[in-house]
């Protein structure tokens, strides 16, 4: 059977088929075929990722920031857990979830209804979304941060029900040939007006959970499920570059629904819980054992509406031969078990070093250290972000190599730290706000949108969404509020949110 084709206003696909070869393309991995062979190379990249960080904070224990030996000890344990849990994280997403999303994306294209399309899109949307463990860390970090004004679930619920509605926005994009231009466009507009009715406070966590939202889990699953539709159009520069995009549209849902939440529940000014920026006096094992078995929790949570998709999915929507099948739930196991220990090793030492750091560094040095610092730590943090390289990956493999994964990481580390420098910024620089940032940079990003293929302006947006994951979401931030902690007249909410949307 050919690959589908996709009229303007009507969707025509092949009718399913046992040996579909469509279908079987979608569930191969790679030719690197064993597993062994596979985790040492995926132990080899996260561990150059990660060694940059670690490198940053001893010469700064050495050197201007001394670390208590209690915290340096739980920065070394969490900086091992971190490394293990990332290579078999990766392992996993790519023998298991991106096989999954690209069937699930594939099983919906191939349907031939818009109803399927919508319905399917707006519930995995949700489900997963739901199960971000990002969006629970952030929404903690918030809910602590405001002293309970804004809850953890109150925002991972309204954040998910916009990045549900906004994914399948996206999907409608694909199968409908919209293009991708005119829909960011349209949706950034929106953001803009309701930024301006919006209260300040809301501003920061509406754009910080557009990024935490596009996390570790996320963003393999959504990236995968654009590669699955796209795959099955006859054009194949519309196919590559319709492949992204996906993640950028779907991360505006994230903005779009707080920031009408804020005006729909006005509850006035945010005040900070000073107490949120305290570091915890704990040992390393203490420390490890308990966000283990918190993360044991939030990860299944996460895990469970994946499991009981693809489970539906694969009774109801499309065949896998048993091997396949095994392989897939073998790697979806090795995933949650890479995931439980990456964030482990997050939360046990990175959080609490970086809201350290920013908080010294503000109180006993000048401007410039905390301003060099900043752009150091956002320049290393990208490379150590797992859904950063699962969209490198699917970057070279869908350009066929054409666009290096080197190249694109170059660039995307740079900008991320001058926007951390931004970011920092604006906590020691009176009068300065966050929209002083995000408004001349969204309206550069959008002009030069109309200048570039739009391959490019795909992979860009959907660059901007991972680019703000597990270590953004804890590292960065946490060294922005300790930044903040440490600045007089400088408030935490305000001025210490804000660093993930930078």
């Amino acid at each position: 059977n050919p690959p589908g084709t996709y009229a303007k206003n009507r969707i025509t696909a092949p009718k399913s088929s046992k040996n579909d070869r469509i279908t079987k393309a979608l569930v191969q991995t790679p030719h690197r075929s064993l597993p062994k062979a596979m985790l040492l190379e995926k132990f080899k990249e996260t561990l150059m990722s990660v060694l940059p960080i670690v490198a940053i904070v001893l010469v700064l224990n050495f050197t201007l920031v001394p670390l208590e030996p209690q915290l340096l000890g739980r920065f070394a344990l969490g900086t091992v857990s971190l490394i293990a849990g990332l290579a078999v994280f990766l392992l996993g997403v790519e023998i298991g979830l991106t096989p999954v999303g690209n069937l699930i994306g594939h099983a919906i294209a191939r349907s031939n209804k818009v109803a399927v399309v919508l319905v399917s899109s707006l519930v995995v949307g949700l489900f997963v979304t739901v199960a971000e463990p990002d969006l629970h860390i952030y929404g903690a970090s918030v809910d602590n941060l405001t002293g309970g004004a804004i809850t953890k679930m109150t925002l991972v619920v309204v954040v998910s029900i916009g990045i549900a509605v906004m994914l399948t926005v996206g999907m409608m994009r694909i199968v409908r040939n919209f293009s991708l231009r005119a829909v960011l466009l349209a949706a950034y507009l929106l953001v803009g007006i309701l930024a301006v009715f919006a209260p300040p406070e809301y501003l920061a966590v509406s754009f910080d959970a557009s990024g935490a939202t596009t996390g570790a889990l996320t963003v393999p699953f959504v990236l995968a499920m654009a590669a699955g539709v796209s795959a099955m159009e006859k054009d194949s520069s519309r196919s590559e570059a319709d492949a992204f995009g996906l993640v950028a549209i779907a991360s505006v849902g994230a903005i779009l629904s707080v920031l009408i939440t804020s005006l729909l529940v006005n509850q006035g000014q945010l005040s900070s819980d000073a107490a949120s920026v305290e570091i915890a006096d704990i040992s390393a094992g203490t420390a490890f054992v308990h966000f283990f078995l918190e993360q044991l929790h939030d990860v299944a949570l996460g895990m469970f509406p994946i499991v009981v998709t693809f489970g539906v999915g694969a009774a109801f929507l499309f065949e896998v031969s048993r091997r396949k099948m095994r392989r897939i739930w073998t790697g979806m196991g090795v995933a949650f078990v890479g995931l439980v220990l990456f964030l482990t090793g997050v939360n046990t030492g990175f959080m609490d070093v970086g809201r350290f750091l920013g908080r010294s560094l503000a109180e006993d040095f000048d401007w410039r250290v905390l301003l060099g610092v900043a752009f150091v730590l956002g320049l290393v943090t990208i490379l150590a972000e797992p859904a950063v390289y699962v969209l490198m990956n699917q970057v070279e493999d869908v350009t066929s190599g054409s666009v290096r994964r080197s190249s694109v990481m170059s660039f995307l580390a740079v900008g991320v730290g001058l926007a951390v420098v931004l970011s920092t910024a604006r906590v020691i620089v009176e009068g300065m706000e966050l929209w002083h940032i995000l408004l001349p940079g969204y309206l550069i990003a959008l002009a030069l949108m109309f200048f570039v293929p739009e391959l490019f302006v795909g992979i860009a947006f959907d660059s901007g969404g991972v680019a703000s994951g597990p270590m953004t979401a804890t590292f960065v931030l946490a060294f922005s509020q300790g930044a903040a902690a440490g600045t007089p007249g400088s408030d935490v909410v305000l001025d210490g949110l804000g660093g993930i949307a930078g």
